[in-house]
């Protein structure tokens, strides 16, 4: 199943069924419907509607369309019908003089009726009276269209987030594999440092006691091992790694679980680096918090 981005755009046009359409999409009679659809990150599903007033009937039909197909994100609906129009014609004198004296009539009886503009004497010299309808469009049915597209769109854009998690994925396990050697390898420089300073000790002080200040030194480098030890952390930051890689192989819904573990990952570097005893573990410990933040910001648009 393929991993979905929160973010995509769509949009598409259809005339009533059966009117036939041009090269770019738009019918050539009846009018067409055009439709728009944009999504963002959220934490939730949030559908907001902004349809013409003679499309509100199929807002329900429109919304459980859209709850059986997305899961998460803000997503935005646009819809409205153009209709198409007959073209301006010039009106008579004689049809200019009748509306006059028509809207007289009117005013005659009610003073406070609204005078004539301009569109409505265009309007009625063009005999374009009918008040706008949808008749003949199956909303849902383009709706549905427009909303495939939109899940082929955040498709695509999972695919680029997922692949870029991934570049990441690998870097953060290189950079594990760095500071997995580098404990032992401090833990055995201080174990010697503390030998040499004991057999110091004892050199000054004038008396012999190697097997006693080797024991000592080993207890000061235990106790010290035990304080920088981070193999805990790698093992469980590479455990972290791994689930993430599943995940994303698995695909789906997947955003929260990503956001978890993500949250994870950040815990454990913090943890390295509150541990460091060494600049090189500082440097590995900074960029794997560097690589998690990407991360973080990535995961933020997966569904």
């Amino acid at each position: 199943m393929p991993v979905y981005s929160m973010t995509g755009y769509a949009s598409g046009q259809s005339g009533p069924s059966g009117t036939p359409e041009d090269k770019e999409g738009r019918t050539t009679s009846a009018g067409r419907l055009g439709v728009e659809i944009r999504s963002v990150n959220s934490r939730y599903l949030d559908l907001s509607f902004k349809l013409a007033e003679d499309l509100r009937q199929h807002e329900p039909a429109l919304r459980e369309l859209l709850t059986r197909r997305l899961k998460r994100g803000k997503v935005e609906v646009r819809a409205a019908v153009d209709l198409p129009s007959a073209g301006l014609a010039e009106p008579s004198a004689r049809l200019l003089q009748r509306l006059n004296g028509l809207q007289d009539a009117v005013r005659a009886w009610l003073p406070e009726a609204r005078g004539l503009s301009v569109a409505d004497v265009l309007r009625m010299a063009t005999g374009d009276t009918a008040a706008p309808t949808t008749a003949g469009f199956d909303v849902p049915a383009i709706v549905g269209r427009v909303v495939d597209d939109l899940v082929a769109a955040r498709a695509r854009e999972g695919e680029r987030l997922a692949a870029m998690l991934r570049e990441r994925l690998a870097a953060l396990r290189r950079l594990a594999g760095q500071a997995a050697p580098i404990v032992p390898q401090l833990v055995e420089q201080q174990r010697t440092r503390f030998l040499q300073r004991w057999q110091e000790a004892m050199g000054l002080a004038g008396g012999t006691a190697p097997e006693a200040a080797q024991e000592r030194a080993l207890a000061e480098a235990t106790a010290f091992a035990i304080r920088i030890d981070v193999a805990e952390e790698l093992t469980r930051l590479t455990a972290h790694l791994d689930e993430i890689e599943a995940l994303l192989d698995k695909g789906g819904e997947i955003g929260k679980r990503l956001d978890f573990l993500i949250q994870e990952l950040h815990r454990e570097a913090n943890t390295l680096g509150s541990k460091s005893a060494t600049l090189e573990l500082t440097r590995v410990g900074v960029d794997m918090k560097v690589l998690i933040e990407q991360m973080r910001e990535q995961v933020q648009n997966i569904e």
